[in-house]
């Protein structure tokens, strides 16, 4: 996610890395493991600290609860804004100025929801 919104095309975070696009896939998709000191390599060049990639990762407190908004739980949501998809929606939506076209254009999407799953 972090690689999308900085406009960082995975070619270029593996020339950074010398790795190539490919292992760069297989790093976002969860195909290979990313050793602790490649992780650092990684947040230095997206200038994030390493503890960003594990946001919204499940918590090792025994008893303690997923925080849910709107009813999913935020790895849900984290998973939804790491795709391309979210990314670009994302961006797009911060990019409107104006509450009420916001406010519009979340009615819609709910409509969207509540249309797709009476349809079913």
């Amino acid at each position: 996610m972090r690689r999308m919104l900085v406009g960082m095309s995975q070619e270029k975070l593996g020339g950074a890395l010398e790795l190539t696009f490919q292992q760069i896939q297989k790093y976002e998709k969860g195909t290979n493991r990313i050793s602790a000191s490649r992780l650092q390599q990684i947040s230095n060049i997206l200038q994030v600290p390493v503890a960003f990639f594990f946001e919204g990762a499940p918590s090792s407190n025994i008893g303690a609860s997923n925080p849910v908004q709107d009813g999913r739980p935020a790895t849900d949501i984290s998973a939804f804004l790491a795709t391309a998809e979210g990314v670009q929606l994302n961006q797009a939506f911060s990019q409107i100025r104006s509450g009420m076209v916001r406010r519009r254009i979340v009615d819609l999407v709910e409509a969207l929801v509540e249309g797709e799953q009476s349809s079913r």
